[in-house]
């Protein structure tokens, strides 16, 4: 199956080989714009509950697999009388309850938009850190790019940002208090039912309220969540490398994998499947089709046919057996609006905006099969969970816990 994103907003477009001479068309609005951001993910991702330590019970029924479903609604209006009031009506299917209040917040709302960085918890490890990138049985020239933290007040620091921000990505800009007179999200404190996994985005969706006018819109099979990513290889060669192998996910238009580990107390070790020097902590948690399809053309994104990459021995020594890879596909998005809009040079006033963003994401630890465990793994090493023909590595080989987090959570 192929998911098409359809795009009706034509806001701001430039049509090439237009009559210089055709008139300009009036655009305002909208005055409603609402973003939902669909994630799916799987793997060791998948059974962590609050993205902390991996929900054991989830791990042990073999349900490793979920969806995240966040709800942004911005409105250019004020309430219609009393406190701000909005809900979504979902499709059954989506299982996540009836009616979905989009509360506003009254301190700092949620679910803001965080710019690519470390995460908020991230601790400034002692001793070095190695980055590696690209995929390929051995790191190419330059590499590893060495950042020592003790020069970090003299300008290890700027090197860290510069290598952060090289990627020159422009951020989304979802719905907000700061931006938009009315603001409403789900999940929330009143509301924080989960999406299950089998639950769907597919039919007819209502938002209503005080402060916005009435969006219907339905969404169908290939606007739904991406399917999770399902692992074919995962396994440490003969060589030192290692490779990850993926089957194909529908919808996503591209992949990007990276690998954080740690020696002991003074080296930490990052690689991403970049051909490109960057960091694993450069791009955000969704991209814009036009971002996608840059990142791809320049490198950064594997693209949408590529389904295995190889981690270079370098890395993976230098990472010892305390390797965490992550896999993110990129799904793109779909774009609604309502009323279409007409020909030129009618003035077009948008009432409202849809924005569905999509992404599926897995994670593990390097060389182990997670299989028996439900995670979303299907292909070579299956029956003994460790790599190559199904057979365990020597005890000493085992992947062992990280002593050393550079988050400041949970670390394998």
């Amino acid at each position: 199956m192929n998911y098409v994103r359809t795009a009706a907003l034509g806001v701001g477009l430039v049509v090439a080989g237009a009559a210089v001479s055709a008139p300009e068309q009036p655009v305002t609005g909208p005055v409603a714009e609402y973003w939902m951001s669909a994630a799916t993910t799987s793997g060791m991702a998948g059974m962590s509950s609050g993205g902390g330590r991996p929900d054991m019970q989830a791990m042990m029924s073999g349900g490793a697999v979920s969806h995240v479903l966040i709800l942004q609604l911005g409105s250019a209006r004020h309430p219609d009388g009393g406190p701000p009031a909005a809900e979504h009506d979902p499709p059954q299917g989506l299982g996540a309850g009836p009616v979905l209040p989009l509360v506003t917040p009254t301190q700092q709302p949620s679910h803001q938009e965080a710019a690519p960085g470390p995460p908020s918890q991230y601790q400034q490890p002692h001793g070095k850190m190695l980055i590696f990138w690209g995929c390929g049985e051995h790191a190419g020239p330059g590499q590893p790019f060495v950042i020592d933290f003790a020069t970090m007040a003299t300008g290890g620091a700027q090197k860290f940002m510069d290598l952060q921000h090289a990627l020159a990505i422009a951020p989304m800009q979802p719905p907000s208090p700061q931006r938009n007179a009315t603001y409403g999200e789900w999940p929330n404190a009143q509301s924080n039912t989960t999406v299950p996994p089998q639950g769907s985005l597919q039919g007819d969706h209502t938002v209503k309220g005080n402060y916005t006018p009435d969006i219907h819109f339905s969404l169908t099979a290939d606007q739904d969540f991406l399917p999770p990513i399902q692992m074919t290889a995962n396994q440490r060669n003969p060589s030192g490398s290692a490779t990850l192998g993926w089957r194909r996910v529908d919808g996503a238009q591209g992949y990007f994998a990276d690998m954080i580990g740690a020696q002991g107390q003074d080296q930490v070790v990052m690689w991403t499947s970049s051909a490109v020097e960057a960091s694993s902590f450069g791009l955000p948690d969704y991209l814009s089709d036009h971002e996608i399809a840059r990142l791809v053309g320049s490198h950064v994104l594997m693209p949408a046919d590529q389904t295995s990459c190889t981690i270079p021995q370098e890395a993976v020594q230098a990472a010892g057996h305390s390797g965490f890879y992550n896999l993110v596909g990129y799904g793109g998005e779909t774009n609604l609006s309502y009323p279409e809009r007409p020909p030129a040079p009618q003035p077009w006033h948008i009432l409202w905006t849809v924005k569905v963003r999509y992404r599926s994401a897995t994670s593990g630890i390097v060389g182990m099969d997670m299989s028996h465990m439900g995670g979303g793994y299907g292909g070579q090493g299956g029956q003994g969970g460790y790599g190559n023909q199904g057979q365990p590595p020597p005890q000493q080989q085992r992947p062992r816990p990280n002593p050393f987090n550079p988050f400041g959570g949970y670390l394998p």
